[in-house]
């Protein structure tokens, strides 16, 4: 039987799944083209249908901080996997995830476990708007936080003005309750708070975004928003899914010093595997059913493999220098780009912190979605094409991050950067 191409498969995937894909990035529109098909991967390096090999940094989009089949954490699924793969019952690796989560991230007194980001997000909205006893929730443009009704919304013709549908579907009743301001600008959450702040539950936001890109919070702005929620009773979501255990075991709220009141989180710690958590104060956790009155549930919550695989992660995580490592080979990346960049006079920005990272076709800085809608994604386009030729596999977007593991080695950086430079100098 002749080995199926990534063309043949892409092609019939389309009779059978919506556009030939489960995730919309996946289908490469928006750099033309169509994707490769995953056969394996191992370390830093995945492998197409074809046998073709790339460097990875897309690595599941965050979770394979250890690489694509670190051997511990196989072992671990593994060994988990023949006692059994799920129970319906409570297990002692929710409790110990729980603790290690409780530990590790500083605002967590309590945490749910449940199988997706996305979950987690809207449950801890729902969770604030129980506790408040309001309803409107404000976000920034470009942060992501799942595809959640409430979410999917868009600004109004105003900075606080209440949002708008963005997707068919989604009910204009909704979004209505959802304002969108600005990234980077707390005079923005101020004026939205100033017009609705009687009825504003929380004010959720990527600490630091990285779904419009990668994007860096100015000095002070979530010093700023803290206060601003806190004097109006409006409860802060950080939302972690990418930054939780990514920026160190404390994520960004660690790395910054801010406290939210509720932490929504996923990828790294479920190991590769499907896992989202949110958590928070216990005074507001406790209303969780079924110890209070805001109904949440899942069958595969707490999933013991999950737990298992994400327990195996964030141990290997605090391993001497792992996150000084990944921030090392980060900087390589970012400041010999921009290096690069600025001899050539290349308009290109890149923004990295840690072992995050975007390049964005745009000259001038990056620092909201305003700023990142610039960026030349014609230009992005080939030149994802341009490191594919060469194996480098970045996500198929301008508006993704790149993802660093503890299985780059300064091989893979050095090769990287060179790709990089070469298949820029090609498309300006």
């Amino acid at each position: 039987m002749t080995a199926a191409t990534s063309t043949a498969l892409f092609s019939e995937a389309q009779e059978l799944l919506p556009g030939g894909v489960n995730s919309p990035v996946r289908s490469f529109a928006s750099v033309g083209g169509s994707p490769f098909f995953v056969e394996r991967a191992s370390g830093a390096t995945i492998w197409d249908v074809e046998g073709k090999s790339y460097i990875d940094y897309v690595g599941s989009y965050g979770p394979m901080i250890l690489g694509h089949a670190a051997a511990p954490v196989v072992a671990a699924i593994a060994r988990q996997a023949e006692k059994g793969t799920s129970f319906g019952a409570p297990t002692a690796l929710e409790v110990d995830m729980a603790r290690v989560v409780t530990a590790c991230v500083p605002s967590v007194a309590m945490v749910r476990f449940v199988s997706s980001g996305t979950e987690a997000t809207m449950s801890a909205i729902r969770l604030a708007r129980a506790f408040t006893k309001r309803r409107v929730i404000v976000k920034c443009e470009g942060c992501y936080h799942g595809h959640g009704d409430a979410f999917l919304s868009r600004a109004g013709s105003g900075l606080a003005t209440l949002g708008l549908s963005s997707s068919p579907g989604v009910p204009e009743a909704f979004a209505a309750l959802t304002v969108t301001i600005p990234f980077n600008d707390a005079a923005a959450l101020r004026a939205a708070l100033d017009a609705h702040g009687d009825d504003v539950a929380a004010f959720i936001v990527e600490p630091v975004p990285a779904n419009m890109g990668v994007v860096l919070p100015r000095s002070g702005y979530l010093e700023e928003i803290r206060e601003l929620t806190a004097s109006r009773g409006v409860l802060l979501i950080f939302d972690e899914v990418i930054s939780g255990f990514r920026l160190g075991l404390g994520g960004a709220q660690a790395h910054f010093g801010v406290m939210p009141d509720l932490t929504c989180l996923g990828k790294i710690i479920g190991g590769g595997l499907p896992v989202g958590a949110y958590g928070g104060r216990k005074d507001i956790m406790q209303m969780v059913a079924p110890c209070g009155p805001v109904y949440q549930a899942g069958t595969l919550s707490g999933n013991p493999l999950a737990m298992r695989a994400g327990l195996e992660t964030i141990a290997h995580l605090k391993l001497p220098e792992t996150y000084e490592r990944l921030a090392t080979f980060g900087e390589i990346l970012a400041s010999g780009l921009r290096e690069a960049a600025t001899r050539h006079s290349w308009p290109l920005t890149v923004n990295q912190l840690g072992s995050i990272a975007t390049p964005f076709f745009v000259a001038g800085g990056v620092a909201s979605w305003d700023d990142a809608r610039r960026a030349d994604t014609g230009r992005f386009s080939r030149f994802h094409r341009e490191l594919l030729n060469r194996g480098v596999f970045l996500a198929p977007s301008q508006f993704e991050a790149m993802f660093l593991s503890t299985a780059h080695s300064a091989l893979d950086v050095e090769a990287t950067l060179r790709a990089m430079i070469a298949a820029a100098a090609t498309v300006f």
